[in-house]
């Protein structure tokens, strides 16, 4: 089977405990996002991520829609990757090293209800380049 996952990573120097709280709350993920769909969480205020947690966001893709994601990997400070009924994936692993963590985001599609469709609409290349975008932001958020 061909792979389909790409994936960006990116050496922030913070500790990966401080980087996982940003990815665990779902109202950082708007302040993040580097492909501009992501509008804001409708999750009450304070939410935090965990296995099976299901929140719900505002999205735009030149329409405003909404969607509910649902997380199905975690690993406290570690993993986390969450999905929606399409069925793939956005995959976040936290990884320690000297300089601080190294943070690698990961597009997941070989778990998509319909793989060949997103190829088609070259999803997986626009995702390269949103999920660089976002290890900037999120490096940039940090700092902030």
């Amino acid at each position: 089977m061909e792979q389909r996952q790409i994936a960006a990573s990116r050496v922030i120097a913070e500790p990966a405990s401080r980087i996982f709280d940003v990815l665990a709350d779902p109202a950082a993920h708007s302040l993040i996002d580097g492909s501009g769909t992501v509008r804001a969480t409708k999750a009450p205020a304070g939410t935090r991520l965990a296995l099976g947690a299901r929140f719900p966001m505002s999205m735009k893709l030149r329409v405003p829609y909404g969607i509910t994601n649902e997380v199905v990997e975690f690993e406290e400070g570690r993993l986390i990757a969450w999905r929606h009924f399409g069925g793939h994936r956005w995959r976040w692993q936290l990884e320690p090293v000297e300089d601080g963590t190294k943070v690698t985001e990961t597009f997941d599609w070989s778990t998509s209800r319909s793989p060949v469709a997103l190829e088609v609409m070259r999803v997986p290349a626009r995702n390269r380049r949103a999920m660089e975008a976002t290890l900037e932001r999120l490096e940039a958020h940090l700092k902030g």
